[in-house]
């Protein structure tokens, strides 16, 4: 069966490597905050272009931090998309504060530009995108729009960490850049982390007091916090896949231009699209067609694993029902919901194997 993320070639790749920073930890015993963390957080503040990285327990945890830092509170708004992972308005609505949700653009399914000032009022505190598969959402737009009414941005690039936008990299493009380090992220740990980023000292101290339950010092604490911090393992493994990272998102770019190639033709599927400013780490190659039900059936059937991300948008969700939102709210985010199916992504997807994978998918719907 082919792997929908192949975790294991890659860990092949850089094993005596992960083995090393494994045994360093258990050697030194500092499991957490241990001197792993502040390296792994100068190297990613480096490869990002920022002042400040802190790393944290879970991208949900980052988009929580982020907001509490903010000083979100219940009665604010923070503005972000129906069609994302649960956690950007999980996080929301934890804090006793309101999602308020803005379509997607059809190409790139990312936060569309030109419906965010609608949604914009008094009571709105925040904007957060998406960067979902694998590229931002057109930051240089929402930037400036939040700019006008003086409106934090916070990217969540939990699913775009190493893309660029206009040729700076994803996490440097707003006021916070949060990301997750889950496994299946193109870059990735072998658990829970996630991290923050920002320029400003002002929030990144912020970050870092939240993170250890609000201490500025032992014993002292002059804030409301959460147990966020990441563990010494993750950090240290974290760095052997950094050293190997522009390389997979080359391998990855050489994937979907394969998939791509092969699955072009004709009108049945529709291939993604990365804007004309982006780059895309492709941490999902995600196609759309009619028949996505049949085709994720027969994929299957020869040993070929799909998923339907988000297959039920966010204002769709029991959970947010008391938000007030129907069916036909967003159409383009529920259409997207409707059809789109992702396919296995993976630095080390053979050629023979994504040859198959278009084979099956061209004899389905052609």
């Amino acid at each position: 069966m082919i792997p929908f993320i192949d975790l294991a070639a890659q860990q092949k790749r850089i094993k005596p490597q992960i083995d090393e920073a494994i045994q360093r930890v258990l050697q030194h015993g500092s499991y957490v905050l241990g001197p792993e963390v502040a390296e792994v957080e100068q190297k990613l503040a480096s490869y990002v272009g920022v002042k400040h990285c802190v790393t944290v327990s879970s991208g949900t945890d980052s988009l929580l931090i982020a907001m509490m830092a903010l000083g979100i509170q219940p009665g604010d708004e923070v503005i972000t998309v129906p069609f994302t992972w649960i956690s950007t308005a999980e996080t929301i609505a934890l804090l006793g504060a309101k999602p308020v949700f803005v379509d997607v653009d059809d190409a790139t399914f990312n936060l569309d530009p030109s419906k965010l000032e609608a949604a914009i009022n008094s009571r709105t505190k925040a904007i957060m995108p998406v960067g979902i598969f694998g590229q931002t959402a057109n930051m240089q737009a929402i930037n400036s729009i939040a700019d006008q009414y003086g409106l934090p941005v916070i990217e969540d690039a939990a699913q775009c960490f190493g893309a660029t936008h206009h040729g700076v990299k994803s996490c440097s493009l707003s006021t916070i850049g949060s990301t997750s380090f889950f496994p299946s992220k193109p870059l990735g740990c072998y658990g829970d982390g996630g991290a923050l980023f920002t320029s400003d000292d002002e929030l990144a101290e912020k970050f870092r007091y939240i993170r250890v339950h609000g201490q500025e010092r032992k014993h002292y604490h002059p804030m409301l916090g959460v147990n966020g911090r990441m563990d010494t393992l993750q950090a240290a493994i974290l760095m052997p896949k950094l050293e190997i990272f522009d390389d997979e998102i080359t391998l990855r770019q050489q994937v979907a231009d394969t998939y791509g190639q092969l699955l072009s033709e004709g009108d049945s599927v529709r291939c993604p699209q990365v804007a004309e400013y982006n780059t895309s780490v492709w941490a999902q190659y995600t196609i759309r067609t009619q028949d996505r039900d049949g085709l994720c059936m027969e994929l299957g059937e020869n040993g070929i694993p799909s998923v339907s991300y988000y297959a039920v948008p966010l204002h769709l969700q029991p959970v947010f029902s008391d938000l007030g939102y129907s069916a036909g709210d967003f159409p383009v985010a529920e259409a997207i919901a409707n059809d789109t199916l992702s396919l296995p992504m993976s630095p080390y997807l053979a050629k023979s194997d994504i040859d198959r994978i278009a084979s099956v998918i061209r004899g389905v719907l052609v």
